[in-house]
C-alpha cells in the first residue's frame, strides 16, 4: 500500500488502516502515534512510531513478538506478512523444508516463548533457514534482543514502503 496523501490530513480510521499493522497486529502503536500529529515529515512519523515501540516495556514487546506468524507454516497472515513471506518463497517450500520449519518453529517457541522473527525482505528460504538454525542456539537474553531488532527492521521496511522513502 502506498500513501497517496499528506499523513497529517488522514482521519484516524484511515491512519489506522494504513499504519495499524506496521507492528504485526499491534494497532495500539499507530493509535498512539496518531495522537502525536502533526508530523514534520515522513521521517518524523517513523521516528515517533519506532520510539513508541522501543520504549515499550518487555511485557508489551513480548506480546508484539507473539503476534508474529510462524514462518512458512502459519496460514492466517496480515497482508504485509503474506507479501513478505511470498517474496521470500516461503509459500513454496519443499516437503523437507516445511518439515524443518515446523520443527524449528516448535523448538524455538518452546525455548523462547515467542515465535522466531526475522525481516525476510531480500532473503531467500535457504538464508532464512540458516539464520533460524543459528539463532535457536542463542541464549534467551540474546534472542530477545535480536527479535526486538528484527521487529524494528520489519516495521522500518513497511514504513519506508508505504511512505515511499
Amino acid at each position: 500500500m502506498k500513501l497517496t496523501k499528506n499523513i497529517n490530513l488522514l482521519e484516524k480510521k484511515e491512519f489506522l488502516s494504513i499504519f495499524g499493522n506496521i507492528f504485526e497486529k499491534s494497532d495500539w502503536i499507530a493509535d498512539e502515534v496518531f495522537n502525536l500529529k502533526p508530523f514534520k515529515d515522513s521521517y518524523d512519523l517513523i521516528i515517533k512510531m519506532i520510539s513508541i515501540y522501543e520504549n515499550s516495556n518487555n511485557e508489551k514487546i513480548i506480546k508484539i513478538f507473539n503476534l508474529h506468524p510462524q514462518l512458512a507454516i502459519e496460514k492466517s497472515l496480515t497482508s504485509f506478512s503474506s507479501k513478505e513471506q511470498s517474496d521470500a518463497k516461503l509459500d513454496h517450500c519443499t516437503k523437507e523444508e516445511l518439515e524443518e520449519f515446523e520443527r524449528l518453529n516448535a523448538d524455538y517457541k518452546k525455548k523462547f516463548g515467542f515465535p522466531y522473527i526475522i525481516a525476510v525482505k531480500g532473503k531467500n528460504k535457504s538464508e532464512i533457514l540458516n539464520n533460524f538454525r543459528q539463532r535457536i542456539r542463542n541464549s534467551s537474553k540474546i534472542e530477545f534482543e535480536e527479535a526486538k531488532i528484527q521487529v524494528r527492521k520489519i516495521a522500518s521496511i513497511r514504513l519506508e514502503e508505504i511512505l515511499e522513502i
